[in-house]
C-alpha cells in the first residue's frame, strides 16, 4: 500500500474516532442516579484517569457500593458498581443495549474503528467469530513452544545479584511475544524498527488520551509526537500485512496474523484496515497488561520466602496449576485495568437503579477484587485461592465477562505460566524495596518497576 494511502487511512481514523465526537453530545437525564462527588466534570475525569487508586476507594468509603462520577464532555454520568450481583447484570445485559465500544472510545484514535474492543452488536459478533480460531485451545498449544523460546532467551540474559526493574524486562519479553507470535515478524531489521514505536505508543500519559478529542492539540508537543508515532507504526504494520499476504508459506504459518489473513467465513474475510486495527488491539490489550501482571507476580512471590520456595517447587515439578494461580492472584491483587464499562443505548435497570440512554455503567475491577466478602483478607497475596476451585462468579474479572470477555484471556494465562516456569526453574527471586501502583495511559503499573534480584539455583542449567 502506498505511503500516501496509509497516511490518508491514518488521518481518517483520527478524524472518525475522536473520543468525544465531532458535535454536541446528547444530554443524559441524571435524575435518580446514585450519589457522587459534586466537583466539576473535568476534575472528576482527571481524578478517575490519573489518581484512580485513591479516588475510587475514597468514593466507595464516602458513598457506598454504588456511586456516580460525572465525566467530560458535559458531565455525562458513569455509575460504578462493585457488588457481584450488580456486575452479573452488567455482563449479562443485552449486547444491543449495553454497548462496550463507546465506553472504550478514548482508545479509538489508536485502535481504529474495526477494533474488537470498539465495535458493538452485529459488527462485534462478526469480528469475534473471525478472530476466535486464532485463540482456540488448539492454537494456544501451537504458540506455547514459541512463547517458551522467547521466555528462555529473555530470562537467560538476566544478571544475577543486581537489582533491576522486573516491569522493564517483562515489557520487553511480552513485546517480543506479540511481535513474533502474534505479528509473526522474524526480520531483525523490522523488529528493531517496531520495538521503539510500540513502546512509544504504549507509554503515554492520560493527558495524551484526553488530547485525542481536541484535534488542534495534535499540532503540538506530546500530542503531535503521539500522532507521528501512530503514522509510523501504521506504515510498518501495513507493510507486514502486504508481505504476509504474498508469502509463499502463508498456509503453513502458525502466527496469529497469518491465521487471520487465511480466515474465510463463506467469503467474509478481513480487509487490510481491519487486520491493522485488530493487530493494534491485540498489541495494546495483550502486551502491557500481561507484562504488568507478571512483574507484580515476581515482586509478590519475591517478598515471601515461603512463596519463593513454593513457586520453585511448582516450576520444578511441572505444577502449572500453581503457576497459573500465581498469575491469577497477581491480577486480583494488582488490577491492571480499573473497570469494565458499558454505555446504554436505551433505558435499562441495573441493581434496581433506573438508568437512561447515554449513561455509562462500570463494573469496578479495583473494588470488586478488594472486597473482603469476595476475597477474604484481600490485601494478602494468596495464590491458593485459585487452586482446586474457581472464584465465585463475577468476583474475579480481570478479563471482563459475558459476550465481551477478553478473547485473549487464555493466551495471557498460557504466556504467564510459560514465563513463570522459566523464571522459577532458573532463579531464586527476591523483591527489592516496596512498591505501589501508578497510572500509565489507561493501565496501572508498579511505580518503582517491581524491582527484584535474582540468583542462580543450585543445578541450574545456566
Amino acid at each position: 500500500m502506498p505511503d500516501d494511502e496509509i497516511a490518508r487511512l491514518s488521518q481518517q481514523r483520527f478524524a472518525r474516532m475522536r473520543p468525544f465526537g465531532a458535535g454536541r453530545s446528547r444530554s443524559v437525564d441524571t435524575a435518580g442516579l446514585p450519589p457522587g462527588p459534586r466537583w466539576p466534570a473535568l476534575v472528576q475525569s482527571a481524578a478517575l484517569l490519573r489518581f484512580r487508586h485513591r479516588f475510587v476507594p475514597y468514593l466507595r468509603r464516602r458513598f457506598g457500593d454504588t456511586f456516580t462520577v460525572r465525566l467530560i464532555p458535559e458531565g455525562r454520568p458513569l455509575v460504578i458498581f462493585t457488588r457481584p450481583e450488580a456486575i452479573k447484570e452488567i455482563f449479562a445485559g443485552d449486547p444491543d443495549l449495553f454497548h462496550a465500544g463507546k465506553g472504550n472510545g478514548i482508545l479509538g484514535p489508536i485502535m481504529g474503528e474495526h477494533s474488537l474492543l470498539l465495535v458493538d452488536g452485529a459488527e462485534h459478533k462478526r469480528a469475534r467469530k473471525l478472530l476466535m480460531p486464532a485463540f482456540s485451545p488448539r492454537a494456544l498449544q501451537d504458540y506455547q513452544d514459541l512463547v517458551t523460546g522467547v521466555a528462555k532467551a529473555e530470562v537467560g540474559s538476566w544478571q544475577t545479584g543486581r537489582p533491576f526493574r522486573s516491569l522493564d524486562r517483562m515489557n520487553a519479553l511480552t513485546l517480543e511475544v506479540i511481535l513474533r507470535v502474534v505479528f509473526g515478524v522474524t526480520d531483525e531489521g523490522r523488529l528493531a524498527r517496531l520495538r521503539p514505536l510500540v513502546n512509544a505508543t504504549v507509554d503515554v500519559s492520560p493527558t495524551v488520551l484526553l488530547g485525542w478529542g481536541i484535534p488542534r492539540l495534535q499540532r503540538f508537543g506530546m500530542w503531535k509526537r503521539a500522532v507521528e508515532t501512530s503514522y509510523s507504526l501504521d506504515r510498518l504494520i501495513y507493510a507486514e500485512i502486504a508481505e504476509r499476504r504474498a508469502s509463499p508459506d502463508l498456509e503453513h504459518r502458525t502466527d496469529v496474523l497469518s491465521q487471520l489473513i487465511r480466515v474465510d467465513d463463506g467469503g467474509d474475510r478481513l480487509s487490510d484496515p481491519e487486520l491493522r486495527d485488530q493487530l493494534v488491539t491485540l498489541l495494546l490489550a495483550g502486551h502491557e497488561t500481561t507484562a504488568t501482571a507478571l512483574a507484580w507476580a515476581l515482586y509478590e512471590v519475591g517478598r515471601d520466602p515461603a512463596q519463593r520456595a513454593r513457586a520453585r517447587a511448582a516450576a520444578a515439578a511441572g505444577d502449572d496449576e500453581w503457576l497459573e494461580a500465581i498469575a491469577q492472584e497477581s491480577m486480583r491483587l494488582h488490577p491492571v485495568i480499573p473497570m469494565v464499562v458499558r454505555t446504554l443505548m436505551g433505558p435499562a435497570t441495573v441493581a434496581g437503579i433506573h438508568l437512561q440512554r447515554g449513561a455509562t455503567v462500570g463494573a469496578s475491577i479495583l473494588l470488586s477484587h478488594a472486597r473482603a466478602d469476595n476475597h477474604p483478607e484481600p490485601e494478602q497475596f494468596r495464590p491458593e485461592r485459585f487452586v482446586g476451585r474457581s472464584p465465585a462468579p463475577n468476583t474475579w474479572i480481570p478479563f471482563g465477562g459475558g459476550v465481551r470477555r477478553c478473547i485473549g484471556a487464555g493466551f495471557s494465562l498460557m504466556e504467564a505460566v510459560a514465563v513463570l516456569r522459566e523464571v522459577f526453574t532458573t532463579y531464586d527471586v527476591e523483591a527489592v524495596g516496596d512498591d505501589e501502583p501508578r497510572v500509565r495511559n489507561i493501565t496501572s503499573v508498579p511505580r518503582r518497576g517491581a524491582r527484584i534480584t535474582v540468583r542462580d539455583l543450585v543445578g541450574s542449567p545456566r
